[in-house]
């Protein structure tokens, strides 16, 4: 999902981006935990409040179709699917943004304590960013009494690498949805759409057992089609020569 920030936050989180940066590359805090550091110990941005928080969670503008999604994930015979928010950003901002769409109590994101008299943040309870995430995922797991291969993480960002590295090791099924080189040679299956049904196709393929008809004859039977459906295999590669060592025998150049 893509979002945006009130005024007085987005200015602030704008000109700090150099110093989210080096937080994140001086390892003092998880990566993707940048923003709740700041809001705690930054003079700027100390002056944010709950209220501000869940005004941005208002502003958030969020991918097609999240509750069609949802909706049809519990029509699948035989399979039952729990829809959770695992998210390094401010609980508050991820509730607001999805409210009427998935239940406060499974989003789980960065909780704050606040100070009873002057609302300001006093402390962070917990952050939900790097292995953060892996210990909520691993805590949902057992509350739900599910086989560690019963998961289906979907993430975007470098917070995402530790628990996908995660899932994967124990079969469970990992969904990238951005471009971004940490997660995409990290997952099984990235999706590019700005339509959000489009993270059930690996899921029709890869849980359900549906093959690319019966994925289209679904998507048919609800009014939709699968217009552009590229699959490729990205190699990514950096090559450099190196003097000191022959060419490919048989070659000259």
């Amino acid at each position: 999902m893509s979002h945006g920030m009130s005024h007085g936050l987005s200015y602030l989180y704008a000109t700090k981006t150099l110093q989210n940066m080096t937080l994140a590359k001086i390892r003092m805090i998880q990566q993707g935990g940048e923003l709740p550091y700041l809001l705690l110990h930054d003079p700027e941005y100390r002056r944010v409040r709950k209220e501000h928080l869940n005004e941005v969670g208002k502003r958030i503008r969020l991918k097609k179709n999240i509750t069609l999604m949802l909706e049809l994930l519990q029509c699948l015979d035989d399979y039952h699917f729990s829809f959770c928010v695992v998210s390094a950003a401010p609980e508050e901002v991820v509730q607001s943004a999805l409210d009427g769409i998935v239940p406060a109590e499974n989003i789980h994101g960065t909780q704050f304590r606040y100070d009873p008299v002057n609302g300001e943040i006093q402390s962070v309870v917990r952050v939900p960013a790097g292995y953060g995430k892996v210990v909520v995922v691993e805590d949902l797991r057992v509350k739900m009494a599910l086989g560690h291969d019963r998961i289906v993480y979907i993430g975007d960002g470098s917070s995402d690498v530790n628990v996908m590295l995660h899932v994967n090791r124990f079969d469970g099924l990992t969904i990238a949805v951005s471009e971004n080189l940490f997660v995409t040679q990290i997952a099984k299956r990235t999706v590019l759409s700005d339509d959000v049904l489009g993270i059930l196709v690996p899921i029709l393929q890869d849980i359900v057992g549906w093959n690319s008809q019966e994925i289209r004859s679904f998507f048919n039977s609800g009014g939709f089609v699968l217009q552009d459906w590229g699959r490729v295999r990205t190699d990514w590669l950096t090559i450099r020569t190196n003097a000191d060592t022959p060419r490919f025998a048989g070659t000259t150049s």
